[in-house]
Order: C-alpha cells, then sequence, then structure tokens
C-alpha cells in the first residue's frame, strides 16, 4: 500500500456518523467539542464556518470540502451575527431520511462523515492537519461531486443497504478530502502528509513504509531517491519535521503497536520482522516511542 493508505488503514477510521443536513432561511448552528475528524462538504447552497481559536471564518459555497482534525468546537451559520442554536439537539429532532431538515431546508445542504480512530496515536495524521482544511478549488470542487451527490442520495432515499454504503461514501470522501489538502498545500505545510505530494520525499517515505524491517542507512535511503545524504536529511526533516531515522523507528513501533494488540505474536516475532536483532533493543525503541514497555501497551489498550 501507499504511505496513505498505510496509516488510514492503520488508525482503523471508523465513521461514527455518516449524515448531513439540509437547512432554510436564516439560521445558525453551534457544534461542540469533538474526538477525530469531521469532513463535511457543500452540496447546494453557501454558509459560513468558524472555529474557535481561528480568526477568520471561512466562507463555503456548493462543491467546497472542509475538514475539520482538532476537534474545536465550530459554528455553521447563514450570518454568524445570529445567535446560535445547539446543532445536536436540533438534528435530533429533525431527521429525515439521514438528513436533518432545519426551518423546511432548501438553503444549504451538507453531507459528511464524523471518523473517530482507534488507538493511542492518532497523532500521526491529525498534528498533519492544520485547524481548518479548506477544500475549494473548482478542479478540487469537480472530484468531489459525484460522492457528493451519491451520498446525499443514499441519506435521502434511505434504500435497502444505505447506512453501509453512506459509510463507505463518506470514508471515500474523506480519502478525496486527505489528497486534495496535501496537493493544495504542497511545499507549505509541515509533516509527513504534505511530503507525500513531493516525489522525492514521498518516495522516501513510501520505500521505508513499504520495507519497515530493512537496515536502512540514511546513504540508502538517499541513494534510493537519487539525492544526496546532505540534502536528503535536510530536505526530509524541513518537510516532515523530523530525521528519516527517526521517522522509519516511529513507524516500526506504530506497526509493532497494531501487531501486539490485533495479532497473536510473540515480541520476538514482531521485533524481527520490524528489523531488530534483540528483543532488548526493539523493546527500548518501543519504550522512547509509545512511552511503554510492549507488555504494558497491550494491557492499556485492553482496558
Amino acid at each position: 500500500m501507499d504511505p496513505l493508505s498505510d496509516v488510514l488503514s492503520l488508525l482503523k477510521p471508523r465513521s461514527y456518523v455518516a449524515g448531513g443536513f439540509d437547512v432554510g432561511g436564516e439560521w445558525a448552528l453551534q457544534f461542540h467539542q469533538h474526538d477525530g475528524i469531521k469532513c463535511y462538504a457543500i452540496v447546494s447552497g453557501q454558509c459560513w464556518l468558524a472555529v474557535d481559536g481561528v480568526e477568520e471564518p471561512v466562507h463555503l459555497r456548493t462543491g467546497d470540502c472542509f475538514l475539520l482534525p482538532r476537534g474545536r468546537p465550530f459554528r455553521l451559520a447563514s450570518d454568524l451575527s445570529l445567535p446560535s442554536v445547539n446543532a445536536l439537539e436540533v438534528l435530533r429532532q429533525r431527521r429525515l431520511g439521514g438528513i436533518g431538515v432545519i426551518n423546511d431546508g432548501g438553503s444549504c445542504l451538507l453531507v459528511g462523515g464524523h471518523f473517530v480512530f482507534n488507538g493511542k496515536h492518532t497523532g500521526i495524521l491529525l498534528e498533519a492537519l492544520p485547524p481548518i482544511a479548506h477544500v475549494h478549488k473548482e478542479s478540487d470542487r469537480e472530484t468531489l461531486r459525484w460522492s457528493l451527490q451519491r451520498l446525499a442520495t443514499e441519506l435521502r432515499e434511505q434504500r435497502p443497504g444505505h447506512t453501509l454504503i453512506a459509510q463507505h461514501m463518506a470514508h471515500m470522501m474523506l480519502v478525496q478530502a486527505l489528497r486534495l489538502v496535501l496537493a493544495e498545500e504542497a511545499g507549505g505545510g509541515v509533516g509527513w502528509l504534505y511530503a507525500l505530494a513531493d516525489p522525492r520525499i514521498g518516495g522516501a517515505i513510501g520505500a521505508l513504509h513499504a520495507d519497515p524491517a530493512q537496515r536502512w542507512t540514511l546513504g540508502a535511503l538517499a541513494q534510493h531517491v537519487g539525492m544526496s545524504r546532505s540534502t536528503l536529511a535536510l530536505k526530509f526533516k524541513q518537510t516532515v519535521g523530523t530525521s528519516p531515522m527517526e521517522y522509519l523507528t516511529r513507524w516500526r513501533m506504530l506497526l509493532a503497536g497494531d501487531r501486539l494488540v490485533h495479532s497473536s505474536q510473540p515480541v520476538s516475532v514482531i521485533s524481527q520482522q520490524l528489523g531488530y536483532e534483540s528483543d532488548s533493543a526493539f523493546s527500548t525503541a518501543f519504550k522512547r516511542v509509545m512511552g511503554c514497555s510492549p507488555r504494558q501497551y497491550v494491557r492499556d489498550q485492553a482496558l
């Protein structure tokens, strides 16, 4: 798999809710703090988005998509000067066919999903994203158009199997939005997600993901992507925020944590699979990255 697929598969995102709401007239909804990522898009109409701690509100138009990965409270409104009502309470009372209808609808239709992740280390994805990721280029809208229309149809019509299809469509929209965010912010963001847009740094990350057990050195990785050792080290640090070998160690430990919890393999086998010659070296690296011993990690995940 590619690195983005690797990370999303490891974090096992699940759609906490796939749905939407259709509002009419003048309106303002307050959403409270949340876990994971909220990813929504405007199927029709327009509105304003204001997120706590972000100075400038965002004007959303038909086809725009936004991700909120930091869990901050936010408001959606036709006019931000209007008093807000609690979104959760209003939508619970007015849900019809998977879509909440407010004021008879007709002015603005949003669909999307709220995604939560398994495990303690979701920061590998969420820390790479800004408080608001706004996808708004015309070419990006075209990329999302089919997904939005299909998801809205499933939520409205509620045909047999609509819940599963809506969840899969919301997942697809999330991956599409992440792709577009990393492409739009290429060269401007710091983190492994943005680094994937750089052919050589993305290639280096892909090589580490493809064979994490290999005894990588900076020289071998530089040769693999056609760069000098010094240039790779500098550019990797600038774009990813860490050195190549530090990134490799973190990725190995995330893989190890997943295998410790979801397989019956002993530490000795997992450590060898990830390139460690001794259990003690593996355990030392695991504790440094994950903050506890492998045994304690398994106990904590079982709670």
